[in-house]
């Protein structure tokens, strides 16, 4: 084999990429079986790498990770109690009530308050549109972010002189 020889790396089967999230036999090898069974949330991977870009604290992310773990049909929006949010992330419920008004007022999140059957206040729903289109908005430059990875990536593995330069 000569120096200028590309040899490619093989394909490695059912791994995950930034871009893509771990197939379920993926996700049963990293976590076991008893773990898969109680389920996972999706989160857009350019939320998690763009939180400062958000503009959203710690406390305030981890109440937007936990909402997307609520919703589970698009048609059906997350309705948790404030009370559930704070006994899940162990903080007070004043916590819960002050960040979701931050996310609320970055247009991130929307509370419809709802009346029970018997006439009083019940748990919020809360409408994710505005954090759904953030993160659409970001996309083009995690788009643009990948192509140059993409490309230094190819330079890097391609011999000097097969490069073109």
């Amino acid at each position: 084999m000569s120096p200028e020889t590309v040899v490619a790396f093989p394909a490695k089967a059912d791994v995950a990429t930034a871009s893509s999230p771990p197939s379920p036999k993926a996700f049963e090898r990293l976590w076991g079986k008893n773990v898969q069974q109680h389920g996972y949330a999706a989160i857009p991977s350019i939320m998690v790498r763009a939180q400062h870009r958000l503009g959203v604290n710690t406390t305030q992310f981890c109440i937007l990770v936990q909402l997307l773990e609520y919703w589970r049909s698009p048609e059906r929006a997350p309705f948790p109690t404030k009370q559930q949010l704070a006994d899940r992330m162990g903080v007070k419920q004043s916590t819960i009530k002050a960040n979701m008004a931050a996310l609320e007022q970055a247009g991130l999140i929307k509370r419809e308050q709802h009346k029970t059957s018997a006439g009083d206040w019940g748990a919020n729903t809360y409408l994710l549109d505005g954090l759904v289109a953030r993160i659409k908005a970001l996309e083009p430059e995690f788009a643009e972010e990948k192509r140059k990875r993409e490309a230094a990536r190819r330079k890097v593995e391609t011999p000097r002189g097969k490069r073109g330069e």
